[in-house]
C-alpha cells in the first residue's frame, strides 16, 4: 500500500537576516496576488494627500479660512492613527471578513457624508469614517502579506499612491469638485471581493486567551492620549496638559493589565520603541514637507497648481522608487548602514527646504522626504515586528502603524503653523 504522508505544517515568513519569524502566516495567504493587497491598502494614501493642492478652494467652498480647512487633513490622519490598532483588534477577534465588511461600510458612509456636507463638521465626520475604514483595509492587507518582499510592495504602493494623491486631487477638483477628490479612497473597494473570496476559504481560529476579552479601558485611554498628541501643534498648553493626564492613566492601566490593549512587553522592547518613534519622526517630516513644498513653489514661481502637482508627483515617484530599491537590498545591508541612509535623507530634506534660494532643489526635498518615510516604514516595521514576541506581532504592527500615522497628523499641523501662520 502507498504510504500516506503527514500534512505539512504551515510555514512562517522569516526575516532574511536573522531567520526569525516575522508573523504567523496562513498558507492560504499566498493565494492572494500581491496586486490585490496593494490595491486594498494604497488608495488610502491618495485620499490622505488629495487635499494638498486644493486646500484654498476647499476653504472657499465651505466658507472658512484656509488654516481651518487643514482640519480635513488632520482629522483624517488622527482617525487613521487611532483606527489602526482598533481595526487590528477587530481583525484578531472577528476575522478578515468582518473587518472587510465594516471597513467598506465606513468608507462608503464617509464618502457619502462628504458628498453632501454643507459645513465643516459634517465633512470632518465623513473624513474620520473614511480614515477608520481605510485603516481596516491597510491592516487586512498587511496581515495577508506573509513575507518581507510582499510587505515592501504594499508600502511602496502606499508611497506611490501618496505621491500621486496631490495631482489626482487637483485634477479631480478641476474636472468635477473637491468633494470628488476626497473619494479616491473608494478605489480600494475594488479589491475587497477578491480578498473576501480568500477570507471565505480560511477556517476561523478561536481567539487566544490574550485576545478573547477586549480591553476597552486601555483602548479608550490610548485614543485619548493620541487625540491630545494630535492637538499639541495647534493648542500646545491644553493639549500637553491633557496628554500628560491621559498618558499617566494609560501607564497605570498598563501596569495593572500588562497583556491588555497596549502590552507592557512591547513598551519594554527597545527595538520596537525606537523603531516606532523613528517612524513617527520620519512621517512627521514627510507630511509637513508635502504641504510646505507646493506653497513654496507657488510663492517662488509662476507655476499653476497642475504644474506644481506634476513636478511634485515626479519627485515623489522618484523617492518611492528609491525606497523600493533600498527595501529590496536591505537584507544584504547592516542596520547601521540602513539607518545612516534614512537619517541622512531625513535631515537633508528640511534643511534644503529652509536654506535653498533656488526652485529645483525644492523638488529634491520631496524626493528625499518620501524616500526616508517610505523606506523607513517598510524596514522599521520589519524590525519592530521581529523584536516583538510571536503572540504580540499583530499588535506590534498595529501600534507601529499608529506611530507612523501620528506623523500624518503632526506634519500638516506643523505645515499650517509655518506656512500659513495659523
Amino acid at each position: 500500500m502507498r504510504e500516506r504522508r503527514a500534512p505539512s505544517m504551515p510555514k512562517l515568513a522569516l526575516h532574511p537576516r536573522t531567520r526569525a519569524p516575522l508573523a504567523e502566516a496562513d498558507p492560504t495567504s499566498r493565494q492572494v496576488p500581491a496586486c490585490w493587497l496593494v490595491l486594498l491598502a494604497a488608495p488610502v494614501a491618495a485620499s490622505a494627500n488629495g487635499p494638498v493642492l486644493i486646500l484654498p478652494g476647499m476653504a472657499d467652498s465651505l466658507g472658512i479660512p484656509t488654516p481651518t480647512a487643514t482640519w480635513l487633513v488632520t482629522v483624517f490622519a488622527w482617525a487613521l492613527a487611532v483606527g489602526t490598532p482598533l481595526m487590528a483588534g477587530l481583525l484578531r477577534r472577528s476575522g478578515l471578513n468582518s473587518t472587510l465588511r465594516l471597513s467598506t461600510a465606513l468608507i462608503m458612509t464617509g464618502t457619502a457624508l462628504i458628498a453632501v456636507a454643507p459645513w465643516l463638521p459634517l465633512a470632518l465626520a465623513g473624513r474620520a469614517a473614511q480614515a477608520i475604514g481605510g485603516a481596516g483595509l491597510v491592516i487586512a492587507a498587511m496581515s495577508l502579506a506573509g513575507s518581507v518582499r510582499r510587505m515592501g510592495l504594499i508600502t511602496a504602493g502606499f508611497g506611490t499612491f501618496g505621491a500621486a494623491g496631490p495631482l489626482i486631487g487637483s485634477t479631480l477638483a478641476d474636472l468635477a469638485s473637491w468633494r470628488m477628490s476626497l473619494a479616491v479612497g473608494t478605489l480600494a473597494l475594488l479589491a475587497v471581493p477578491a480578498i473576501g473570496r480568500h477570507a471565505a476559504t480560511r477556517s476561523p481560529a478561536p481567539p487566544s486567551a490574550q485576545t478573547a476579552s477586549f480591553d476597552g479601558r486601555g483602548a479608550a485611554l490610548l485614543i485619548a492620549t493620541v487625540t491630545a498628541l494630535v492637538l499639541v501643534p495647534r493648542h500646545p498648553l491644553p493639549a500637553v496638559a491633557g496628554c500628560t493626564v491621559t498618558a499617566a492613566l494609560l501607564a497605570a492601566h498598563i501596569r495593572r493589565h500588562p497583556v491588555g490593549f497596549v502590552p507592557a512587553t512591547l513598551l519594554r522592547t527597545r527595538t520596537f520603541v525606537l523603531s516606532a518613534l523613528l517612524a513617527c519622526a520620519l512621517a512627521t517630516s514627510y507630511f509637513a514637507l508635502l504641504f510646505t513644498v507646493p506653497r513654496l513653489l507657488g510663492d517662488r514661481t509662476g507655476w499653476s497648481a497642475a504644474a506644481i502637482g506634476t513636478g511634485q508627483l515626479v519627485a515623489l515617484l522618484a523617492g518611492s522608487a528609491l525606497s523600493m530599491a533600498l527595501t529590496a537590498v536591505s537584507a544584504r545591508m547592516s542596520r547601521p548602514r540602513i539607518l545612516a541612509f534614512l537619517l541622512t535623507a531625513a535631515a537633508l530634506a528640511p534643511c534644503t527646504a529652509l536654506l535653498t534660494p533656488w526652485t529645483p532643489p525644492l523638488l529634491l526635498v520631496a524626493t528625499l522626504a518620501v524616500f526616508a518615510a517610505s523606506a523607513g516604514q517598510a524596514t522599521l516595521a520589519v524590525w519592530a515586528a521581529e523584536a516583538a514576541p510571536a503572540a504580540q506581532r499583530p499588535t506590534a504592527i498595529g501600534l507601529f502603524n499608529l506611530c507612523y500615522q501620528l506623523g500624518g497628523a503632526f506634519g500638516p499641523a506643523l505645515a499650517t503653523l509655518t506656512t500659513w501662520g495659523g
